[in-house]
């Protein structure tokens, strides 16, 4: 990787010192006070401090705060997963109920929340699940529940060995010996890998979660490794690789959290062959995903389970998993590359995302949230997610996966304000209040308190205690969307020349009392987003921001304790922005609140200009119309709407129309459905391609919500590329079933006599040996 560097050699009254400016920071020896990867492992340019050298303040710990009297700190009142007595986790012989992923995934935050806040109550809480847990490994190094070993707690009960819930386990198992020493757990680890090397090849990572996510135990061995230096644990590691599924190739599963922990594995495995064309397999990955599904605001892509083509706009959800799960994957790739890219990603879905997937008092969370999300009701929202049942309603007792893996996100995002760096140094990675205690240059201790009210404010400063003076490096992430960050020390101005992106490093003699100030200055950004429908999101530096919507929360359920809510709006929400009309930024005075993430506390606003637009309304079964495409023609009064940060949002629109000339609002726009067509293009209709099935007849739909009068269909296909024949079939409603349509004409449109239906649907017979490229398909009735 090429990397600028410029040095700015700059004289202070007794020590010299550099400004180094870089996009990326070197992958070098390591740092001789924390664990890096050990040879022949590449060399990691930001290293994990243990837990509990970070010590989150402000706004941040409020958020783990509020986790801790939350459901995620007392979820064994809530899950029959994660009861101690009769669970399959804590049972010597394996035995017992609830032995799959459900208890790891919630010990994996719960512990790292204990130690990062030093609860005491939840470090004994975790601990006394951690002795359970180490008690169950067998003779022969395996651990865990016994079904797991038959495969009976997966999803589809495959009957075949299941290590995914342990790779999990192993999370808390290393964060306990973190935080402890605990001489146990390396030698507890050995064993249970010894045991996995000893499998057949064909028995290892066979299907389902364990092997798309097979990433994880890589992690695992690599930092067995490194705290070992056992070398056959590297080739226990290429097996592992050979086994789990190919994201090298591209990506083998649009399951939304499968592609937001599997798309880094490349990268991780990168690290052991030093070959950037796995680095690069992974950054295509990210890429791919994003470019067909992420084009929306807010960090996420359009994964309501599966990502799924026809279902890539803003008011298609996230999983609360894959949330997490991102953020975790974004700081590991900061960890191994040292490209700030991956922290600007992890940041954009904390602050942005994240927040709004929990009730204020993160009492409750919901499975899909979404950047256009009005109603948060109980009713089904299928086929429009893939889901059925309820996914939108705040609910401390639902949404399995996500109510237990949510509590890792905050935990593992403070832990990683902070890195340590080449040369003994630290890298300021994210910013929040905060104190870091960590050795650096010789080993001496320093203690870096920062005081900030970032992302809510441009100013960070950090101010250096140590007993004596000592020279090291202190980096500083500089966001993509700063165009120019500016330093000063103790008081006096340092030259920051930077490339788009990237660190500051000042490496110097600290002494205690050393103030460092970093600004980072923020302006309010539009941008258009072309491939999705030419809508508009609107920024301030890291913030989002949503269209602030009045919010009726309405519970409901019997334990007033652990309420569950709806949320629905009671002011109007079907806004185009009217982006020739100036935006006014406005700051709340005072001080910013613990809890800002909610519409009354939003410490900044954005005044903007808008236009109703009647015809965008909820669908019927309550979720929000689409957006379509911009330009939007408007007769509505120009009006005053105010926008606030997006995870202060719980109800958003976040991406808007535009007011402008343009065709007009459809009432009753389709949603395209397909047989085994890749969707290419944002469009709804746009951009289809079946590669994979040649000489196969498949089949495309356009649905509507309600019933629509059609009588033609035009089809243009690609350039050399056409079906060897096409009919055309519409539902009928009242016989539950597809019918045949007589058409008329030549060409790329056909005609036919005009039908009311809620369903065309095109049906192609692929010629032999030849895929098929579809540019557009298109539908109207008499007046179209």
């Amino acid at each position: 990787m090429k990397r600028l560097l410029l040095l700015i050699g700059i004289a202070s009254l007794a020590f010299a010192q550099n400004v180094t400016v870089q996009p990326g920071l070197p992958a070098v020896t390591g740092n001789r006070h924390y664990q890096g990867n050990r040879t022949p492992l590449r060399p990691t340019p930001l290293m994990k401090l243990p837990i509990g050298a970070v010590r989150p303040g402000g706004w941040l710990r409020e958020q783990m705060r509020l986790m801790g009297d939350g459901f995620s700190g007392r979820l064994p009142e809530l899950s029959t997963f994660c009861k101690f007595d009769g669970n399959a986790w804590t049972d010597p012989t394996g035995h017992g109920r609830f032995g799959w992923e459900e208890l790891p995934y919630w010990l994996k935050g719960f512990i790292d929340l204990g130690y990062v806040m030093q609860d005491q109550r939840i470090i004994d809480e975790s601990r006394r699940w951690v002795e359970a847990v180490l008690a169950t490994q067998q003779a022969d190094g395996y651990f865990g529940a016994r079904t797991n070993l038959v495969g009976q707690n997966t999803l589809d009960n495959l009957e075949t060995l299941d290590i995914w819930p342990n790779m999990v386990m192993l999370y808390p198992l290393r964060t306990y010996y973190e935080a402890t020493g605990d001489r146990r757990i390396l030698p507890f680890m050995l064993r249970y890998f010894r045991w996995f090397q000893s499998l057949p090849l064909e028995a290892i990572l066979q299907q389902s979660w364990q092997k798309h996510r097979g990433g994880d135990n890589l992690d695992h061995l690599y930092w067995l490794y490194n705290q070992t230096g056992e070398a056959w644990l590297l080739d226990a590691a290429r097996v592992n690789h050979e086994r789990t599924s190919d994201w090298v190739g591209g990506v083998p599963t649009w399951h939304g959290v499968n592609v937001s922990e599997c798309f880094r594995e490349p990268a991780q495995y990168y690290q052991q062959t030093n070959d950037e064309r796995y680095l690069k397999a992974t950054e295509r990955n990210y890429d791919l995903i994003f470019g067909l599904y992420g084009q929306v605001t807010g960090g996420g892509f359009a994964s309501d389970e599966n990502a799924r083509p026809g279902y890539r706009g803003p008011r298609q959800g996230t999983e609360t998993c894959t949330w997490v799960e991102f953020m975790f994957s974004d700081e590991m790739l900061t960890a191994i590359t040292g490209d700030a890219k991956w922290a600007d990603r992890a940041e954009r879905i904390a602050v942005n995302s994240l927040p709004a997937s929990m009730t204020p008092d993160l009492k409750g969370l919901h499975y899909l949230t979404a950047p256009n999300q009005v109603q948060l009701d109980r009713g089904n929202k299928a086929p429009l997610i893939e889901n059925s049942g309820e996914m939108f309603s705040y609910d401390p007792y639902g949404y399995r996966c996500c109510q237990h893996n949510t509590a890792m996100g905050w935990p593992y995002y403070a832990q990683r304000l902070w890195m340590a760096s080449g040369g003994d140094g630290l890298a300021a990675v994210f910013y929040a209040p905060n104190t870091v205690t960590a050795k650096v240059a010789g080993g001496a201790p320093v203690t870096i308190e920062e005081t900030t009210d970032y992302p809510f404010g441009e100013t960070v400063t950090f101010v250096v205690k140590t007993t004596g003076s000592a020279r090291f490096p202190l980096s500083l992430r500089v966001p993509e969307w700063c165009p120019q960050a500016q330093l000063a020390l103790n008081g006096k101005p340092l030259p920051a020349t930077r490339a788009q992106q990237g660190w500051l490093t000042v490496e110097r003699v600290w002494n205690s009392g050393d103030q460092l100030v970093l600004t980072l200055p923020m302006q309010i950004g539009v941008r258009r987003w072309d491939t999705m429908l030419n809508a508009a999101s609107v920024s301030y530096g890291p913030l989002e921001f949503s269209l602030r919507i009045g919010e009726n929360w309405k519970p409901y359920g019997d334990n007033p304790k652990w309420q569950k809510y709806e949320v629905f709006p009671t002011t109007p929400w079907n806004y185009a922005l009217a982006l020739d009309e100036k935006m006014e930024l406005t700051r709340k005075p005072g001080a910013l609140a613990a809890q800002p993430f909610t519409p009354d506390a939003a410490p900044l606003m954005i005044k903007a200009r808008a236009r109703k637009v009647p015809e965008w309304r909820l669908e019927p079964n309550g979720m929000v119309g689409e957006i379509q495409m911009s330009p939007v023609p408007t007769t509505q009064p120009l009006e005053e709407v105010t926008l606030i940060p997006m995870g202060a949002a719980r109800l958003r629109i976040s991406m808007f129309p535009v007011v402008g000339a343009g065709p007009a609002w459809d009432a009753n726009p389709p949603m395209v459905h397909s047989s085994a067509a890749t969707h290419k293009n944002p469009a709804a209709s746009k951009g289809y391609a079946w590669d994979g099935r040649k000489g196969a007849a498949e089949w495309i739909e356009q649905r509507y919500q309600r019933p629509r009068r059609l009588s033609w269909s035009q089809a243009d296909w690609a350039a050399n590329s056409a079906p060897a024949s096409s009919k055309l079939l519409w539902w009928d409603a009242a016989s539950k079933s597809w019918k045949e349509l007589k058409t008329r004409g030549g060409g790329a449109k056909i005609e036919f006599e005009p039908v009311e239906t809620t369903a065309l649907r095109m049906q192609v017979q692929m010629a032999p040996r030849q895929g098929l490229r579809l540019a557009e398909w298109r539908v109207g009735g008499p007046k179209e």
